[in-house]
């Protein structure tokens, strides 16, 4: 959601900046533009793609060795020219770019009006572009100072980068609930949302924290916080490289990382199962094991494609732990008045480690002593820095706005937590915990024998790549994958689609069902199946068209569905891992033969760091 790159040094600033919101452009956005400082401040901003803003700033003066960038993901009014970033104070001392929310805007624009204030935007931003001035016109103040007691008296979230027109030689970030992080060159620094446009030219960062501010010149770096308290900061390597924010030979980002998949589920069991397959080892939880073999219930928070393998999580700790489990959509989570005790252990998933409302969420449960623990897929990230403990996806950067290679890692984290768990708490028999560790390692294989059939499925794409409506059904532990599976649909492809436990069918969805109505069922073989074979007669019985996701070798549904997808077989606990799989890839073709944006849907955001 937004981006923001800037740079201060040597070089030409424009290129940089255009390369990074290039690089920021999964996130989501509507609107670009840049502002450049020289000996005096240049903004060329406008409605629509980063290519837009290179076509509008062509023949204008690019010069400058000192800007900033910025993406806009509508909040406080329309995109609009007049709308994108950088927003300017009326009386020009002050440029802002702005990722966030200021939730008191209308109180302080209200303010500034009385004092003969006027607005060309409809944004919260330039009401703090102008607030910022008010305070630096009228108390005689540097442009830090001016900054910091802004920030004071501002009630929100954001991610600022700040200059002034009389100190052309500096620019001023500062971060509060929305990520920034400093990249560290050589007589240079670069800004940015994350780590994506920096790697570049720079290997060495600083992540801000909440209520950091920083002033940064060509040949220096000064950090504080808004109280004016002297900070160190912490340089830490970033582990990403270029490659990974490359689609390479894949039209879009979305099915490049499809195909990542036995990679970042590797990537994440890699080192933390042992050679014979015998145990597991967590060591980013292994210090707080102890309070959650006692706990005495977890609760799971998360958002989207995080909540969905939540409800995997659900299912795995209950059954292989044998504590109970809640999963929590982390917005409504917050504004409840939640019972959580000390001895509950509070588990938040999130592939960015910078949502909005899981973070909220956690700093609420801290409140109660519970421990708090983080599934995250960025390192420095937001989440990790919150939370008592965790562990880490390494699913490596997931540009596609649809998560497909985040959820399965998370999926994979969380088995090896239930495993782990069951095994330290005697829940789970000696030979069921080998056997899910070795069946853990096999998926990465049955996941490319499933792509390997990607033309297959792209022929059953064809045939529904018209529909309006449609319905995913399964049970147990897939009855989460029917909800992911409809999600991806509806993310990329624009068709409304539910999913649903199967067994619900006939309280209601089976009324939508007729000869135009998809359904996707999740019917492999497990315990269940002689039940969710039930459930596609009903659906045939009303002419429903079926798209079956089945175990290698079934012959019983292949005589009743219309088309079947088959997956390799594995343990029932394990085969959200699979299932999963060819609902991606189906989303993907049916987004593409429809001639939607896949990487960038519209109104999404990659990551939500506002409410």
């Amino acid at each position: 959601m937004c981006g923001i790159v800037a740079y201060v040094g040597e070089r030409t600033a424009y290129p940089i900046l255009i390369k990074g919101l290039q690089r920021l452009e999964y996130r989501g956005y509507d609107s670009a533009g840049i502002a450049l400082i020289n000996n005096e401040t240049k903004v060329y901003k406008c409605k629509g793609k980063v290519r837009d803003l290179e076509n509008h700033s062509k023949g204008q003066d690019i010069n400058g060795s000192i800007g900033m960038g910025h993406t806009r993901w509508a909040t406080h009014g329309e995109p609009s020219d007049i709308n994108a970033h950088p927003h300017v104070s009326m009386n020009g001392k002050f440029t802002v770019i702005h990722n966030g929310i200021i939730e008191n805007y209308a109180h302080l624009k209200k303010e500034l009006i009385n004092r003969n204030y006027t607005f060309q935007s409809e944004t919260d931003t330039e009401v703090l572009a102008n607030f910022i001035e008010s305070i630096y016109l009228d108390k005689k103040v540097d442009a830090e100072m001016a900054v910091r007691l802004a920030l004071t008296k501002v009630i929100g979230a954001y991610g600022l980068v700040i200059s002034c027109s009389d100190e052309k030689e500096k620019i001023i970030a500062a971060r509060k609930g929305s990520p920034l992080v400093i990249g560290v060159g050589d007589n240079e620094y670069f800004l940015a949302s994350d780590a994506t446009p920096i790697v570049e030219y720079t290997d060495k960062v600083i992540y801000m924290n909440d209520e950091d501010v920083a002033i940064i010149t060509r040949q220096s770096l000064d950090l504080k916080n808004i109280q004016n308290d002297q900070l160190t900061p912490i340089i830490q390597k970033v582990e990403l490289n270029i490659e990974e924010i490359d689609k390479g030979d894949f039209e879009h980002f979305m099915l490049k990382e499809i195909y990542e998949q036995p990679n970042s589920i590797s990537d994440t069991f890699r080192g933390r199962i042992s050679i014979d397959k015998t145990n597991l080892f967590l060591g980013g939880i292994a210090d707080v094991m102890p309070k959650i073999v006692s706990a005495r219930r977890i609760i799971i928070i998360a958002c989207g494609t995080s909540w969905h393998a939540g409800l995997v999580g659900e299912y795995l700790f209950e059954e292989y732990a044998r504590i109970p489990v809640e999963v929590e959509y982390a917005s409504e989570f917050r504004y409840r008045n939640p019972v959580i005790n000390e001895d509950d252990v509070l588990i938040a998933i999130s592939q960015s480690g910078e949502t909005a409302d899981t973070l909220a969420a956690i700093k609420m449960a801290k409140e109660s002593g519970a421990t708090i623990l983080g599934i995250c897929n960025v390192a420095g990230s937001s989440i990790p820095r919150e939370t008592d403990a965790g562990v880490y996806t390494h699913a490596g950067i997931e540009i596609g706005v649809a998560s497909t290679k985040a959820f399965t890692s998370q999926v994979t984290v969380l088995t090896m937590m239930a495993l782990l768990l069951g095994k330290k708490r005697n829940t789970i028999s000696d030979e069921m915990y080998y056997r899910l560790i070795d069946g853990l390692t096999e998926i990465p294989k049955k996941i490319n024998d499933i792509l390997s059939t990607e033309e297959d499925i792209k022929e059953i794409a064809k045939t529904y790549q018209n529909a309006t409506n449609a319905l995913y059904l399964g049970r147990g532990n897939l009855f989460p994958v029917a909800l992911e599976g409809a999600l991806k649909l509806k993310e990329i492809s624009y068709i409304h689609a539910e999913g649903y436990p199967a067994a619900e069918m006939k309280h209601g969805p089976i009324a939508l069902i007729d000869e135009n109505m998809p359904v996707f069922v999740i019917a492999t073989k497990d315990k269940s199946y002689e039940k969710i074979v039930s459930n596609i007669q009903e659906v045939k019985a009303r002419e429903g068209k079926v798209i079956a996701i089945v175990t290698k070798g079934d012959e019983v549904i292949k005589k009743l569905a219309d088309h079947v997808i088959e997956v390799p077989d594995t343990h029932e606990a394990l085969a959200p891992l699979l299932t999963i799989v060819p609902l991606q890839v189906i989303s993907y073709h049916i987004a593409v033969m429809r001639g939607c944006n896949v990487d960038q849907p519209r109104n999404l955001a990659k990551s939500v760091t506002v409410e």
